[in-house]
C-alpha cells in the first residue's frame, strides 16, 4: 500500500451511474447480495451523466407486428452493416425483457395509449413505430427510478469521485485509483472486477450534446491499460442540435421524435434541403444522413447567419407540440424561442460514440477481469447509431455486465495492486501543480473543440485528418505542460487539465482510426472518398496500445454470423 493513499477493497468497482452502471448495479447485486459493490461517479448518482438526457425513448419490439427480425435488420442497416451481429442480436432480442423488468421491477411508468398498451412513437431509420416513452423525458425516469432501487440496497455510492486510471497486472484488472474532487485527495479500489460505464467523450467537439461532465474518461483509461477498441472512427453527429449562443443549452438535442411526427428542416433559403440528400425517406432519414446534409449545407453558404438551418414543427399545432414535447418546448423556451410556434435554429452536434472497448455478448474486454458497457463499448451500432437504441444499449448490456462479473468474481481471488502503478499514476495527477510556468487547460480545451470540429467533424479528409493528428501531437505535449495554481479540493482547473488530457487521447485515436478508413459509412463520410466501398470495406478498424505513445491499428472482417451479407446488402 502506497503510504498516504486510502485503500478500499471491493468484490466489483463499478465505474459510471448512468444508465449501464446502474443496471450492473442492481443486477451483480441481486446475483449475489454478499457482494461488496463499490460504485462510483464523477458527478452526482442519478444527476449527471448521459442516461438522464436521453429525451425520445427506448426501442423494443412489443407489437405482434413486429419482431426482432425486423428490429435487427433495421440495426445493422443503419449501422453501415459492420456492427458486430451478436452484439446488435443481443441488443434487440433482451430490450424486451429488460422493458419488462424496468417496468415491473425497477418500477418505471412509460405512455400508454387509450389501448393500454405502452404507447411505441416512429423514430428515424426504423420500419415501425416502436419506441416507447415517457412523454419527452424518457432518460429522467428511467435513470430516477434505478437509482431509487440502488440506493435501497447495499451498494456504496461514492459521488463527486472520478477514475484517473485502472491498476492492472499480468494483464488482469486489480481495481482503479480514484480522486475524491471534494478532497482533493486519491484513493484506490482494489477489486476483483471493474465494470466500465463511464460514458463517450463526444465533448471534445465545439457544438456536442453530453452531459458537460463527460471528457471519455473511461476510454482514455482502457486504452492506457491495453483495452482493445473497434470502430473508434464512427462518433455520430446529432443533426438537430440547438443553437443557442453561448448559452450551456447551445447543442443539447432536440429530440428524434420532433422528425418522427413529422418536424420538417429548411436551409436559410427555405428548401426542404433532405430532398436533395434523402428523397424518399427526407426527414426521417437516419440521423448520419441527415447530419451530413444539414452540415453540406451549412458550408455551401446555405445556413442561417449563426451556422445553422431551421426545424420547423410548428405546422403540427401549437397544442399537439406542447401536449406531445413538453420538455422541449420548455428547453426552447429558456432561450426565449418558441418550439409550438415558429422554426428553431438548429446544427449537427457531436453526439454518441459508437466505437469503443471491444467486447463479447456478456461484455467481457480482452483484458481480465474487465468489464464494459454502455458508451464505452464499441460494436452494438456499427456506423451509425438508431436513436432509441442507446438507452436500450445501456440498460441490456449494463445488466449483462452486472450479471457477468458478479460470476466472474465468485471464481478468482483479488489481485493485488502493483504499489509503484499507482504512485506513477498519483505522481502524474499531481505534476501540473509543481510547475513554475505552462499551459492553460481551458484555452487548450477551446482550441481543441476548433481543431476536431475542423479536421476530424461531419465531413473529413486525408489533408484535413494528417493535419488535424499531427496538431493533436503537438496538443498532447502542450497538455503535459499545464500548469495549475491553488489547492487540491475542488480545484476545476486541476479537474479541467485531467479532462483535456483524456480527451486529447480520444481525439487521436479518432483521426488515426478515421485516416485509415478509406470510404464512407455511417457517420465517417471522407469527402475524398465520398462513396461506401463493400468489396474493401466490410471490415472493423480495431486498435490497441501499443508501448506508451504508439497505436497499433489492424482490422477483421465483419462477420454476418446472423444474416448473410448478400441477404441484407444489395
Amino acid at each position: 500500500m502506497v503510504k498516504g493513499i486510502e485503500q478500499i477493497k471491493a468484490d466489483i468497482l463499478i465505474m459510471g451511474t448512468g444508465g449501464a452502471g446502474l443496471m450492473a448495479a442492481l443486477h451483480a447485486y441481486d446475483a449475489n447480495p454478499e457482494l461488496n459493490i463499490v460504485l462510483s461517479v464523477k458527478g452526482l448518482a442519478g444527476k449527471s451523466g448521459c442516461t438522464r438526457m436521453v429525451q425520445g425513448g427506448y426501442n423494443v419490439v412489443l407489437d405482434p407486428d413486429d419482431s426482432h427480425e425486423k428490429h435487427f435488420k433495421d440495426t445493422i442497416k443503419g449501422g453501415g452493416f459492420i456492427n458486430n451481429q451478436e452484439l446488435a442480436w443481443t441488443l434487440v432480442t433482451d430490450a424486451t425483457k429488460i422493458v419488462y423488468e424496468l417496468e415491473n421491477k425497477v418500477g418505471c411508468f412509460f405512455d400508454r395509449g387509450s389501448d393500454g398498451y405502452l404507447h411505441q412513437k416512429p423514430f428515424a431509420g426504423q420500419c415501425f413505430d416502436r419506441t416507447i416513452h415517457r412523454r419527452d423525458l424518457t432518460g429522467i425516469e428511467i435513470i430516477a427510478r434505478l437509482r431509487d432501487q440502488v440506493f435501497a440496497r447495499d451498494i456504496q455510492v461514492l459521488e463527486e469521485c472520478r477514475g484517473l486510471d485502472l491498476l492492472t497486472r499480468n494483464n488482469r484488472v486489480a481495481g482503479a485509483i480514484l480522486l475524491d474532487i471534494r478532497s482533493g485527495e486519491p484513493f484506490v479500489v482494489n477489486s476483483r472486477a471493474v465494470i466500465l460505464a463511464t460514458g463517450g467523450g463526444a465533448t471534445m467537439y465545439k457544438i456536442s450534446a453530453p452531459s458537460k461532465e463527460k471528457s471519455g474518461d473511461g476510454t482514455a483509461m482502457a486504452f492506457r491499460a491495453g483495452a482493445e477498441f473497434v470502430d473508434m472512427e464512427m462518433l455520430q453527429f446529432h443533426p438537430t442540435g440547438l443553437l443557442a449562443g453561448e448559452s450551456q443549452l447551445s447543442g443539447s438535442v432536440l429530440e428524434e421524435g420532433l422528425r418522427g411526427a413529422g418536424g420538417r428542416l429548411f436551409n436559410a433559403e427555405g428548401e426542404r434541403f433532405m430532398e436533395r440528400y434523402d428523397p424518399d425517406r427526407m426527414e426521417r432519414s437516419t440521423r448520419d444522413q441527415v447530419a451530413r446534409g444539414a452540415y453540406l449545407e451549412i458550408m455551401a453558404g446555405r445556413g442561417t447567419h449563426s451556422g445553422g438551418v431551421f426545424l420547423d414543427i410548428s405546422h403540427l399545432g401549437a397544442g399537439f407540440v406542447e401536449r406531445t414535447f413538453p420538455g422541449m418546448v420548455d428547453r426552447v423556451k429558456d432561450i426565449g424561442k418558441d418550439l409550438a410556434r415558429e422554426p428553431i435554429e438548429v446544427s449537427p452536434t457531436a453526439h454518441f460514440h459508437m466505437g469503443g472497448v471491444r467486447i463479447d455478448r456478456d461484455c467481457h474486454s480482452n483484458l481480465e477481469g474487465l468489464f464494459v458497457a454502455g458508451e464505452d463499448a464499441g460494436g452494438v451500432h456499427g456506423a451509425n447509431r438508431l436513436g432509441g437504441n442507446g438507452v436500450a444499449e445501456s440498460t441490456v448490456f449494463g445488466a449483462r455486465a452486472g450479471d457477468a462479473a458478479a460470476s466472474f468474481v465468485s471464481e478468482c481471488n483479488l489481485s493485488a495492486v502493483d504499489d509503484a502503478q499507482v504512485n506513477a499514476v498519483w505522481q502524474e495527477t499531481i505534476r501540473p501543480f509543481s510547475l513554475s510556468d505552462g499551459e492553460d487547460a481551458y484555452r487548450l480545451r477551446r482550441e481543441l473543440k476548433l481543431l476536431t470540429w475542423e479536421k476530424i467533424g461531419v465531413v473529413r479528409s486525408r489533408e484535413q485528418l494528417l493535419q488535424g493528428i499531427q496538431q493533436l501531437d503537438e496538443m498532447k505535449d502542450r497538455a503535459e505542460r499545464i500548469k495549475v495554481k491553488g489547492g487540491r479540493q475542488y480545484n476545476m482547473d486541476w479537474n479541467e487539465a485531467l479532462n483535456v488530457r483524456n480527451l486529447i487521447t480520444v481525439a487521436r485515436m479518432v483521426a488515426q482510426s478515421a485516416l485509415i478508413r478509406e470510404e464512407s459509412r455511417g457517420s465517417h463520410y471522407r469527402s475524398d472518398f465520398p462513396k461506401t466501398d463493400n468489396d474493401n470495406w466490410l471490415k472493423n478498424i480495431l486498435l490497441i496500445r501499443d508501448g506508451k505513445e504508439v497505436i497499433r491499428f489492424y482490422s477483421k472482417a465483419v462477420m454476418f454470423s446472423r444474416i448473410p451479407q448478400e441477404e441484407i446488402i444489395k
